[in-house]
């Protein structure tokens, strides 16, 4: 089945559509059907697994592939709970198939957990963004099924953030949940060349390799950003959160507010101390989005950056001035900066070098050997 996505072309202040076509990789079941004939499979996968309007476990379900268990990432199978909820596991109301989590205590699915499972299908829309976190769930899933001998489908869908490459490569004291690998904040690649590179590069633990194979999506290049037809996770709601949040997510490593809390999420920023500034707003609980934001109940002043979607777009960058502005402006008694800070920048010199006033040219320039080395490794694992 085909669907539209829409190609952004910029013309002073306005965005033009113009559509095309695209099927993404769980679509094309002609491609991959003998992988999965007569086999019981799992599923790795959310709400932005689609085929359509149909969910794509029911879309395999109906071709007869014998799904016997869902595994759920950050958010859930149904792309509901909040950011960082732990999330348990438990039945598919619809399909009353068994869905382990793999976000909470364990990220990693377990031997038990694989148990029966001949082949993993791993299919969720990704953004492109290092700190995006069904980035490390990709990560463990490749490791399990490389340690218990299964093979791994990777269903490869666009990535909007695909046009550019930019941010600090990744340094190895700051590796987390939220950055496992040595790469920028934004990649451009797709989740399937990015599987690619995780078991070129050896990253796996024991440098292990995944038996995986990945399913490419038609019709898209790497200069199409997409007007993605899910919100990708509940604070993501559209393209102009999708566009500004690898410059905006930094916030969350401060004391500002991110937009959480808002219906535009990483759209706009403000703090109750920030002084002299064009925006206000009051971040309140949301369910379903933001159930505890920063700022909570409070008058922010900051900036609506709803606009800057088309300025990111012709920058093919990073935008640091938001961050620097904040910094310089916030008045506040806690203290600016905050333990995830630099888990998300993915170095501690960054953090020092706004402390120490540099300029973004500055701070930009202590990144660009670093991206144009990664640049080098990433041509081996593009598809597209």
């Amino acid at each position: 089945m085909r669907y539209l996505i829409l190609m952004l072309v910029i013309a002073s202040a306005c965005t033009d559509a113009i559509s095309v076509n695209l099927r993404n990789g769980i679509e094309r079941y002609d491609a991959y059907r003998d992988l999965l004939a007569g086999k019981k499979v799992g599923v790795v996968t959310n709400h932005t697994s689609r085929v359509g309007e149909q969910h794509g476990v029911d879309f395999l379900r109906e071709q007869g592939v014998d799904v016997i268990r869902v595994f759920a990432p950050e958010h859930g199978f149904r792309g509901t709970a909040d950011a960082g909820e732990t999330i348990k596991n438990d039945t598919d109301v619809t399909t009353g198939l068994p869905i382990v989590s793999l976000y909470g205590k364990n990220k990693k699915p377990q031997p038990a957990d694989l148990k029966g499972v001949e082949v993993m299908v791993f299919d969720i829309q990704d953004v492109g963004v290092r700190f995006y976190t069904y980035l490390s769930t990709l990560h463990y899933v490749m490791e399990a099924c490389a340690e218990q001998g299964i093979p791994l489908i990777v269903m490869d869908r666009p990535n909007p953030n695909a046009f550019y490459v930019d941010g600090p490569v990744l340094e190895k004291e700051c590796v987390s949940f939220v950055g496992m690998h040595p790469v920028p904040v934004v990649y451009g690649m797709t989740i399937g060349e990015y599987a690619r590179m995780i078991n070129g590069e050896g990253w796996l633990k024991g440098q292990v390799k995944c038996d995986l194979t990945v399913v490419p999506c038609e019709g898209w290049n790497r200069e199409q950003p997409v007007a993605l037809p899910y919100a990708p996770s509940p604070n993501l709601p559209d393209s102009v959160s999708v566009m500004l949040y690898p410059s905006t997510c930094f916030f969350e490593g401060t004391a500002i507010n991110e937009g959480r809390g808002t219906l535009r999420p990483f759209q706009v920023f403000g703090h109750p101390d920030l002084k002299d500034m064009p925006y206000s707003y009051v971040p309140k609980p949301i369910k379903g989005m933001s159930m505890t934001p920063k700022c909570a109940g409070k008058t922010c002043y900051g900036m609506d950056l709803a606009k800057e979607y088309n300025t990111i777009f012709e920058m093919k960058r990073l935008d640091l001035a938001w961050l620097l502005l904040a910094y310089r402006k916030y008045e506040g008694k806690e203290p600016f900066f905050n333990a995830l800070f630099d888990k998300l920048v993915g170095n501690t010199r960054v953090r020092q070098q706004i402390k120490d006033g540099k300029t973004e040219e500055d701070i930009r320039a202590g990144w660009q050997e670093d991206v144009a080395n990664f640049m080098d490794v990433r041509k081996k694992y593009l598809i597209y």
